[in-house]
């Protein structure tokens, strides 16, 4: 799997995706690394579509031990607590995923993501984040364009049956037609905090109110101290105040951010599997392309 040709093995176990995207495609996917954090059900379906396309390798860190609430929509978890006694969710879900495809190396990291330095980030081709704070975000993001290479960058984050993904591949060529020839082209990203920075008012009118709820109740959690998804319809009047103090801030009516979107974003904090197999299909459609066409 380290040299720069597949294998006879690989090319027979990954027949029907070298037919639809090719050979030379397949390689680069053999020879990317992934780093995981955050293994919620989202994730989770992610993790499964990019191990049974055949990448090099994924790293998981999540150190947190197994919930209720996390066995709602992680179907790699046994539910046996005699097996999953004493193991991290990191730890367990490995296990299942070399199940999957034992062509790709699975491991697990331990440690808190912020406390990771450039050089350990330097190791992969992405970096896929969920479940951690506003600032943890922009802190890794921040680390990963520090690096000496491009490492893409993803968060994906669902609340009750909402979802939204960030990519920022930095400064990005590709290639498309004009006429009759093939013209290259740079596309460059903006950074988490570059985005998310971005004044309400001068966001495209397509914009879902979905976004700026999401923004409100995440930096919501920030100014807290909370932990992703751990807030409750009794937060609704704090939040609602804080949305009136934002959009204010950014010249924007609070009836873009309607009640109804808040409550329900507060008060449903647990996963639909039919929602994370979606987005977390998704996610890994937007690694397998960029990584089948990226020069690695």
């Amino acid at each position: 799997m380290d040299g720069e040709e597949l294998t006879e093995h690989e090319t027979a176990l990954y027949d029907r995706q070298i037919r639809v995207w090719g050979a030379d495609a397949q390689r680069r996917l053999s020879k990317s690394h992934v780093l995981i954090s955050g293994l919620k059900g989202t994730v989770i379906e992610f993790c499964k579509n990019i191990v049974l396309a055949g990448v090099g390798s994924v790293t998981l860190i999540d150190d947190r031990v197994v919930t209720e609430d996390l066995l709602a929509a992680n179907f790699l978890i046994p539910h046996d607590e005699n097996v999953y006694a004493g193991k991290s969710l990191a730890e367990l879900c490995c296990d299942s995923l070399k199940d999957f495809n034992p062509m790709v190396r699975v491991s697990v990291q331990k440690g808190d993501l912020s406390s990771f330095s450039v050089d350990f980030f330097e190791k992969f081709d992405v970096v896929v984040v969920s479940s951690c704070s506003l600032s943890t975000k922009k802190l890794v993001n921040e680390e990963c364009r520090k690096a000496s290479k491009r490492i893409a960058f993803y968060t994906v984050d669902c609340r009750d049956s909402c979802g939204e993904i960030f990519v920022d591949l930095q400064k990005y060529l590709y290639s498309k037609k004009e006429e009759d020839e093939m013209v290259e082209c740079l596309l460059e990203y903006s950074s988490f905090e570059e985005a998310i920075a971005i004044p309400w008012r001068s966001l495209p009118r397509r914009v879902s109110k979905l976004y700026l709820a999401m923004r409100v109740i995440e930096r919501f959690e920030e100014l807290e101290s909370r932990n992703p998804g751990d807030t409750s319809i009794a937060d609704l009047p704090n939040v609602q105040k804080l949305r009136k103090e934002l959009c204010e801030a950014h010249s924007l009516s609070e009836s873009m951010i309607p009640d109804a979107l808040l409550e329900r974003l507060l008060s449903s904090t647990t996963e639909f599997p039919p929602v994370c197999a979606i987005i977390g299909g998704i996610l890994g459609q937007l690694l397998r392309q960029y990584l089948a066409k990226e020069t690695l």
